[in-house]
């Protein structure tokens, strides 16, 4: 039987390890807690003390860095990267190649398009089109 996990050397010199998540087999660092009925993408990697809720998708080699909240339903597109601290809404929608900065919040069941970018500590709410509401 093989082993469940794997071991990997961050940039610090720590070992971080990482289990294959049962719904779509990302990587998901001790410490992080993934719902059973989130989907995380192979190639995608979630770090130590991120939250993913119920329903949400992580796509094919997004990253979701430590301390980050996805709330239920959200769908973070493939090779999307989740800054430290970020918070996801419900159901909001991160397009592919986006970045979110650290301690940026994107409110429930915003849409976020393909390559942006949310800079660090932004605050972002927009409609069903996209289109940015003001704060």
């Amino acid at each position: 039987m093989g082993k469940n996990y794997i071991d990997i050397e961050n940039d610090q010199g720590d070992t971080l390890r990482y289990r294959k998540h049962a719904n779509g087999r990302g990587l998901i660092a001790h410490g992080a807690k993934v719902h059973a009925s989130a989907v995380v993408e192979a190639g995608a990697y979630v770090e130590p003390g991120a939250q993913i809720a119920a329903g949400a998708h992580v796509g094919r080699g997004a990253w979701i860095e430590k301390d980050v909240v996805i709330g239920p339903e959200a769908d973070i597109a493939a090779h999307a990267h989740i800054g430290p601290r970020a918070s996801i809404g419900a159901r909001a929608k991160i397009g592919v190649r986006t970045y979110v900065g650290e301690h940026a919040y994107v409110a429930v069941g915003s849409l976020i398009g393909d390559d942006e970018t949310i800079g660090d500590g932004e605050r972002i709410a927009t409609d069903k089109r996209g289109l940015r509401l003001a704060a």
